[in-house]
């Protein structure tokens, strides 16, 4: 009878643990579609390029920067406003009461009605150089606006690659946590039972009950992570994300050593291109400020017809027309211009420190990028290692089990260390993937035409030849 109740109480745990054994089984399945690509790539998912596809297109701060750099465009044509020829029209009519008193004593009183019509027409000659000068600079300021154009997308490009891969990671964090949840309450009811036929102690309830509210915070946090990540993911990309397939790397897009990608950077980074033609505003500058040292020479030509309807007059019209040359020579100031001369000066000499910082920080960067990439390497190789010893070590904390070797506590342990090693092979994932994309964007590669988006590119050069020679007109190309 003893040897046929054990053998009945072996039978039952087994049996219990055989149960238990498809429980621990089934978040590795879960957590598997979720990582695998071949699992959940579907037609009816949304990946990473559409995305990026549709920040590019919609996002609310590119499309700012834009509009900022269609501004910028309008300098060139305000500085070659300095070549043209000025007009003015002038009219001037109006009543005039005349009240004469006259020698005799008599008054006499009339209404008269002048009126005057003129045009001037006035072209400068030479300036000192200013209007060259200030188109210089202008076409300048268009070029380091739109390098820093270019960076703003890389910026937006590379939070939406964030963003996108937040929410694929935090997804796969949930349904991690819920079937964790799922094998806690089994666990738990599996205790209780025990715990009610006398085959375990209540601290082992107390155990499983402790594992199952850690369990659910763990669950609450993974789903908070989700929704912030959510509200991210449609403040960047422009609409909510639905279902998302898995993203690849984009190593091959960069150079693959360390020196060829900082060579890379310090020539191709719009932000030190920017800063670049930057110093190349500031030494320009100095020649308009020098400007006005100089003299001004200009033409101005004007006709104009004047009416009286005074009767006393001997003549009722004057008609007159002029051709004047000018030319003003500076003499002092009050010393305004040469202090302009020397603050541009001083701001050139700012412009040279700040495209040495600018470098010096891309090299930093493009560095730092190019060793967090590296990591995430390894840190994914050694996620993968883990979380196939995790597997091997939960099957064999399940045979033990079976065979009454391990308790039901061992057996949680072993399935709460698989499930911390997928955390971090999701983490790796997400990781390796952004990793890819920063050390892109350090090197100034991350755009529409480097990455083959199925978009058109944003080219900021045709407003500004739309806008560049434009002589009159308030409306915008776009027709506002």
């Amino acid at each position: 009878m003893v040897e046929l109740s054990a053998n009945k109480a072996t039978s039952k745990r087994t049996l219990r643990f055989r149960s238990m054994g498809i429980w621990l089984a089934w978040p590795i399945l879960c957590i598997v579609a979720t990582v695998n690509p071949a699992a959940v790539a579907r037609s009816a998912a949304e990946t990473l390029p559409e995305a990026l596809v549709k920040a590019y297109q919609s996002n609310p701060q590119l499309n700012a920067d834009r509009a900022r750099q269609r501004a910028t465009d309008e300098n060139v044509p305000q500085a070659l406003a300095g070549y043209r020829p000025q007009v003015a029209l002038s009219l001037s009519a109006g009543l005039q009461a005349v009240r004469d008193l006259l020698p005799d004593n008599t008054v006499q009183g009339a209404t008269l009605r002048p009126w005057t019509i003129g045009v001037t027409v006035t072209q400068v000659l030479f300036n000192g150089f200013k209007t060259a000068s200030s188109v210089r600079v202008a076409e300048l300021q268009v070029q380091s606006g739109r390098e820093a154009l270019r960076n703003v997308g890389q910026g937006v490009l590379l939070n939406a690659v964030t963003a996108y891969m937040d929410v694929l990671a935090n997804q796969a964090l949930v349904e991690a946590q819920r079937t964790n949840v799922a094998v806690l309450r089994e666990i738990q009811n599996t205790t209780q039972k025990r715990l009610d036929s006398g085959d375990v102690t209540p601290t082992d309830t107390a155990q499983a009950d402790a594992r199952l509210s850690r369990g659910l915070a763990d669950l609450n946090a993974a789903e908070v992570a989700l929704a912030i990540s959510k509200a991210t993911y449609t403040e960047v990309i422009g609409e909510a994300p639905s279902q998302l397939a898995p993203a690849a790397t984009v190593d091959r897009l960069s150079p693959n050593t360390l020196a060829a990608v900082t060579e890379t950077a310090t020539h191709e980074h719009p932000a030190v291109l920017a800063a670049g033609y930057d110093v190349d505003v500031a030494q320009t500058t100095i020649k308009v400020a020098e400007s006005s040292l100089l003299p001004t020479v200009a033409v101005q030509a004007s006709a104009s017809r004047q009416a009286q309807s005074d009767p006393t007059l001997s003549t009722s019209n004057t008609d007159q027309a002029s051709i004047l040359g000018q030319i003003n020579v500076p003499i002092y100031d009050g010393g305004t211009a040469a202090s302009q001369t020397r603050q541009a000066k001083e701001l050139a000499s700012q412009s040279h420190m700040v495209l040495e910082q600018v470098r010096n920080q891309s090299r930093t960067a493009v560095i730092s990028a190019w060793i967090s990439n590296e990591g995430t390497k390894v840190a994914l190789t050694a996620a993968e290692s883990e979380v196939r010893a995790a597997e091997i070590a939960l099957q064999g904390v399940r045979r033990e089990a079976q065979s009454g070797q391990r308790t039901t506590i061992d057996v949680l342990n072993a399935q709460q260390d698989l499930t911390n090693a997928r955390t971090r092979l999701i983490q790796g994932q997400h990781d390796r993937v952004i990793a890819s994309y920063t050390l892109l964007s350090a090197v100034g590669r991350l755009d529409v035409h480097t990455l083959d988006l199925n978009t058109p590119d944003y080219l900021p050069e045709v407003h500004y030849h739309q806008v560049r020679d434009a002589w009159h007109g308030v409306r915008t190309p776009s027709g506002q």
